[in-house]
């Protein structure tokens, strides 16, 4: 990239928006100028980009002008408001949320996966960032589906408490110092002790009996891979890790396919990489993919139970590829393909 962009980041003083600050200054993003916006009672504040400080500002509609691309994880209240503004603004939207993940005028993306899809920005002038378990999982996936087609997906997701926020952080912290000193714990963020436990709750129950998590993976997977024909089955459960969110995975492909050939494919395969040698004990675990961008893929085997079935095991860090990590490879495609810059 020859040009520089003005970009925003919405939601700065947060996890997974200090991440995206971080990405930008890693994977060495043409920044013009960069604004750090936040809620009112963070403005004031400062973050360091490049070696300088930067003043956090106040998230209003105004805050956009003269911006190229805004990054946004201020939360879907925070996108539904002031996200149709900075479009208006010329500025394009990446957002983090789930606001406009299923508007058939905003692309779904992942870049490793659908890059075409950026195309559709022009739409709104919005491009939606996936959930952090739909991203690892399809990263993985899409060359299965690819070279054999899927018919069924069955997933139960093992995630990290990072992905509900700083106080869940904190509060599992908490919880396991109490417990281990024998003082009485709170819970205020779960409904549930989360320390030394598995919650098989996240986000709101639904009608159907899944929680809105699980069938974020549903829908989310069959938009990225434009193919409604895939059934889908999921199953989320939180547990009492800081950071990074482990998938079991299930698949029965349309044509049959070996785990060898599995192996071969993914070591092939962008942002993937395949740990996979049981005998000396390499698996892919959370505590591996922290602070990592690649998805990591193990425990590949055969599913003798039914035909054409492949098991894995997916670990990503779920702050980095799952969310902050994705959305500057979004704007990085965007500002080389799309975008005019200065």
């Amino acid at each position: 990239m020859n040009k520089a962009y003005n970009v925003a980041i919405a939601g700065a003083t947060g996890a997974v928006g200090g991440q995206m600050l971080a990405c930008l200054e890693d994977r060495d993003f043409p920044v013009k100028q960069i604004r750090l916006l936040a809620t009112a009672r963070s403005a004031g504040q400062t973050r360091s980009f490049r070696g300088k400080p930067v003043p956090v500002e106040e998230l209003t509609e105004s805050s956009f002008t003269d911006m190229d691309i805004a990054i946004f994880s201020a939360g879907g209240a925070a996108s539904e408001r002031f996200a149709l503004a900075a479009a208006r603004s010329g500025c394009v939207v990446v957002d983090n949320s789930a606001a406009w993940r299923m508007d058939p005028e905003v692309p779904l993306v992942i870049p490793e996966v659908n890059p075409h899809a950026i195309a559709g920005y022009a739409k709104k002038g919005i491009i939606a960032n996936p959930n952090c378990s739909t991203i690892q999982m399809v990263v993985a996936l899409a060359p299965i589906y690819r070279k054999v087609g899927i018919k069924r997906i069955v997933v139960s997701t093992y995630q990290a408490v990072s992905g509900t926020g700083k106080k869940a952080i904190d509060e599992l912290r908490n919880q396991t110092a109490a417990l281990l000193n024998d003082t009485p714990w709170q819970s205020r963020v779960y409904p549930h002790r989360i320390a030394f436990n598995c919650l098989p709750h996240i986000d709101v129950f639904l009608d159907n009996g899944y929680t809105k998590e699980e069938m974020k993976m549903v829908n989310e997977t069959r938009k990225i891979l434009e193919d409604d024909s895939i059934g889908i089955t999921a199953t989320a459960v939180r547990v009492p890790v800081f950071f990074g969110h482990s998938e079991s995975v299930n698949i029965e492909t349309a044509a049959p396919i070996s785990p060898d050939e599995v192996r071969s494919l993914l070591a092939e395969a962008p942002g993937v990489t395949v740990a996979d040698e049981p005998g000396s004990n390499i698996y892919p675990m959370a505590i591996d993919a922290q602070g990592r961008d690649e998805t990591f893929v193990g425990r590949i085997r055969q599913d003798p139970s039914v035909a054409s079935g492949i098991n894995l095991w997916i670990v990503a860090d779920n702050i980095r590829k799952g969310a902050a990590t994705n959305a500057v490879q979004i704007a990085e495609i965007l500002a080389e393909r799309y975008l005019t810059g200065s």
